[in-house]
């Protein structure tokens, strides 16, 4: 079993990072690191990535080779068989002003946009970790049919609760704010309030199932 690379990164933090392509058995593994390390003495934080984690000591030490040899020493013992996310389901309205990208995802694919759809709510989807923005989940489990890349030039500002397609993944907008997904619905289900504890909807681990609340036509613009 091949072990992380470990990195240090400035003299309080280190990097544990796997070969790509990230995988849910990979995922799952580096959850359960995150788990054993974050009760650690020597450790004030853990930073669940995409294949990656970063755990944040709690002072700056000038070696931190005894923590990399503990974190190598742990790896072949850990259960990466054990999941113990929730099941959320989001409704989503596709097409429509919600879903301006939905035909040219459709274009893209070779598919049907009844088809695309079909395909992307039928979907099981895992959350692989929250980056990017509070409340974003980066999950696995598109169709490999419904994979197409980003806008080369990103959009000024996506709606809140906008579903979109990123390359190999899919992901949901918790808040307004610039990208450069391929959106192909919306839902009103509110993914980041800061007033609540926890304040984001979905955690690593879980799983979502996108479920088709209706279907709208994109609204074409005469000049």
């Amino acid at each position: 079993m091949q072990g992380p690379q470990i990195h240090p990164l400035g003299d309080s933090a280190l990097l544990c990072s796997l070969p790509a392509p990230a995988t849910l058995t990979q995922q799952q593994r580096i959850w359960a690191l995150a788990k054993q390390a974050d009760g650690w003495d020597e450790v004030a934080e853990v930073v669940p990535g995409m294949n990656n984690l970063t755990l944040i000591a709690r002072r700056p030490v000038l070696d931190l080779e005894p923590l990399a040899q503990r974190i190598m020493q742990l790896w072949p013992t850990l259960d990466a068989t054990h999941t113990e996310g929730r099941i959320v389901e989001i409704p989503v309205v596709y097409g429509g002003a919600g879903g301006p990208d939905l035909d040219a995802v459709a274009r893209h694919t070779g598919l049907s946009t009844d088809e695309v759809i079909r395909r992307h709510s039928a979907g099981d989807y895992v959350v692989y970790f929250i980056g990017f923005m509070p409340g974003f989940a980066y999950m696995g489990g598109l169709a490999p049919e419904l994979a197409t890349p980003r806008h080369t030039t990103p959009r000024m500002s996506i709606p809140a609760g906008s579903v979109g397609i990123g390359g190999e993944q899919t992901g949901i907008y918790p808040m307004a704010s610039p990208g450069g997904w391929q959106l192909l619905g919306r839902t009103a289900l509110p993914l980041f309030d800061p007033a609540q504890e926890p304040p984001t909807l979905l955690r690593p681990g879980d799983r979502v199932r996108f479920v088709v609340e209706r279907t709208e036509r994109v609204q074409q613009v005469t000049p």
